[in-house]
């Protein structure tokens, strides 16, 4: 076993054991750290704790928070609460999904990007709303995204 991920998971482990609800914060506590619950994980979990590996995946795919493969490099989350949905959301979500050809809960294959829909940023007064790794871009426009982007393509 890697010590890097038994010095990882153990304390999360025994903050957790003998609790209710231990698996779902244990989760979470992954999740948080690795950005995705990894397999190698979830097998380390399923061993420490006595709980079939079924068990933890039936958790994880019930959830919509729990993702199974690492994210990418840039959280995309485009807002569809009500505002925004009005103001025009869908159009700025497929247009992303059509310039990164991916769907919604997706990542870019070169690992760039991953792509979100949330219900509300709390921004209602600049909608369309978009948020990029916590950087809002308000009042966007279709034609702007491609531009939007390529600054973190630039990045590289």
């Amino acid at each position: 076993m890697e010590s890097n991920l038994i010095s990882t998971i153990e304390p999360i482990i025994k903050r957790w054991r003998g609790k209710d609800g231990n698996l779902i914060m244990i989760l979470h506590e992954i999740q948080d750290h690795y950005g995705y619950v990894p397999r190698s994980v979830s097998l380390y979990i399923s061993s420490l704790l006595n709980i079939p590996l079924a068990r933890i995946y039936e958790v994880i795919t019930f959830y919509n928070y729990f993702k199974l493969e690492a994210p990418g490099k840039h959280k995309i989350s485009v807002c569809m609460g009500t505002a925004c949905y009005l103001r025009g959301a869908s159009q700025i979500f497929d247009e992303v999904k059509t310039v990164l050809q991916i769907e919604e809960g997706e990542t870019t294959k070169d690992g760039m990007f991953t792509l979100d829909i949330v219900r509300c940023l709390g921004c209602c007064g600049l909608a369309p709303v978009m948020m990029i790794d916590g950087h809002v871009y308000g009042k966007v426009k279709k034609n702007e995204i491609t531009e939007i982007l390529s600054k973190y393509n630039e990045e590289q």
